[in-house]
């Protein structure tokens, strides 16, 4: 074990011992059109069974508005690739049941899964937005993320 980091804390409660996984968790993140998108990937080791070739994640994405007006969420695009280069497009309305609006300076989390047929991948994507005054559409772009598990070999060149 390394000196620089105490060894992980058992925790009984199910908000510190996701804060504490989130804070671990690696983060993907980029700003289109004043919209910050903010990714963290989760394995999911006790719903994948890799014997079955079932991998799973968890991904939590906090959306911040940093534009002076008013905005909405209307729906989502989303390529889900995995290790053979197989695509996967999912398009739907909003986010988790919602299609948030937020006020400048306001956010928006969620967290959702997904799952494939191979221990790693990747997943990009697109959320359609509208400025609420004046419904002009405008896209923000969900950052490329990788979806790694323990049950993939990583090469080193």
């Amino acid at each position: 074990m390394s000196k620089d980091r105490p060894p992980p804390r058992m925790l009984h409660d199910p908000e510190a011992a996701l804060a504490e996984a989130m804070a671990d968790a690696p983060t993907f993140e980029s700003t289109t059109a004043d919209v910050l998108v903010r990714v963290k990937t989760f394995w999911l080791d006790d719903q994948s069974q890799p014997e079955d070739r079932h991998y799973a994640w968890a991904y939590h994405i906090r959306i911040e508005n940093r534009r002076p007006e008013t905005v909405q969420l209307r729906a989502r695009s989303w390529e889900i690739i995995d290790a053979h280069g197989r695509v996967e497009h999912v398009h739907g309305d909003g986010v988790v049941g919602e299609q948030p609006v937020l006020a400048e300076g306001e956010s928006f989390e969620y967290t959702s899964g997904a799952s494939l047929q191979t221990p790693t991948g990747f997943m990009r994507g697109a959320y359609h937005m509208v400025v609420v005054a004046n419904g002009a559409a405008f896209d923000v772009r969900i950052p490329c993320f990788s979806l790694d598990s323990p049950h993939h070999s990583r090469l080193v060149h």
